[in-house]
């Protein structure tokens, strides 16, 4: 593991395990974010400029509204392979991803193949029957593309302006473009600074990230903060999306990101949690804390994940039964 100064190294191995192959299977979580896309696609664009055969893939989908121009890129899904092409050179690569589970309908297939694992998540569950060795983890480092950008330059290659563009973009989505971090990260903006000597564009990043809303995005922002209902004494605050609404609205008018900072800029509110009934019998639950909740275990005991102050989760049932659960399981933390 790496330390707040950011300085852990690349593993030799995860060097070598690159040189070595000829074809590589670049994988991330399902429901990726910018930090996952960003890693997985300046990877991608590395290798190939090393030669190498690369294709980035996801189960998806694409939920997020700043991702729709990137979701093209993506192979959805891995036909079975025959016996003959697994003892060929093809290798796998899986970022920003916890534990293999969490690439979903991908996770079959990938596991027909050695497997090399980066991320920056506090809890690796990748067993180790799936893995040959690799296994770059530094979850002190906010963002995974921070450590493809090491990985690239240990490949001794200098950042391409697309590579870097890709490389910000997965920064400022995991950091909430800097503002989640603290006097212990002044290496994150050294790294900032150079993918905007390298070319990207904080500018033009902002704008994808924040810009394009549709006024269906505003509508839906009203409705869920016209039912927020506050919890232990104003520490929890708990709202939800009702099928209706994410039947009529969709994937395209969430902005979880604009309603998280509104919740948690409360005075007095510690962590935030919004349910959305997304089928019939099934929830997701979006988890955040401001600083010293740790969401990302609540998020790990029913089998999601993500990060301390940021995490999710599925779960079956209703929303008034999510709810109770969600509830029981801050009882424990607020106690």
């Amino acid at each position: 593991m790496g330390s707040d100064t950011g300085q852990s190294s690349v593993p030799d191995e995860l060097v070598q395990y690159i040189k070595t192959g000829s074809k590589f299977i670049i994988a991330g979580h399902k429901e990726p974010d910018g930090d996952c896309v960003g890693s997985q696609l300046a990877l991608r664009s590395a290798l190939l400029r090393m030669g190498k055969d690369a294709i980035v893939c996801s189960a998806g989908p694409f939920k997020r509204s700043e991702l729709k121009n990137y979701a093209g890129q993506f192979v959805g899904q891995i036909a079975k392979i025959p016996a003959e092409e697994k003892k060929s050179n093809v290798k796998v690569i899986v970022v920003d991803c916890s534990g293999m589970e969490r690439t979903g309908s991908l996770q079959e297939s990938l596991e027909a193949f050695p497997c090399a694992v980066i991320d920056h998540h506090a809890a690796v569950t990748h067993p180790p029957s799936t893995l040959e060795k690799p296994v770059y983890v530094d979850a002190s480092s906010p963002s995974c593309t921070l450590l493809i950008e090491k990985l690239i330059k240990a490949l001794g290659l200098e950042l391409t302006d697309e590579e870097a563009s890709f490389l910000f973009f997965g920064l400022c989505t995991d950091t909430g473009f800097f503002r989640h971090l603290t006097d212990k990260n002044a290496y994150v903006f050294e790294a900032a600074a150079r993918m905007v000597h390298q070319g990207a564009n904080p500018k033009e990043i902002y704008k994808i990230m924040n810009g394009g809303k549709s006024i269906s995005s505003r509508i839906i922002l009203g409705q869920i903060l016209s039912r927020v209902e506050a919890y232990f004494n104003g520490r929890l605050l708990i709202s939800h999306e009702t099928l209706k609404e994410f039947k009529k609205h969709g994937f395209e008018s969430r902005d979880s990101d604009s309603l998280n900072k509104m919740l948690l800029s409360i005075e007095g509110v510690e962590a935030i949690a919004i349910i959305r009934q997304e089928s019939s019998d099934n929830c997701t639950v979006s988890l955040r804390s401001a600083d010293e909740i740790d969401v990302s275990q609540i998020a790990a005991s029913f089998g999601g994940g993500g990060h301390k102050n940021a995490s999710g989760l599925t779960m079956k049932g209703k929303v008034a039964k999510v709810k109770k659960i969600i509830l029981k399981s801050f009882n424990k933390v607020f106690d």
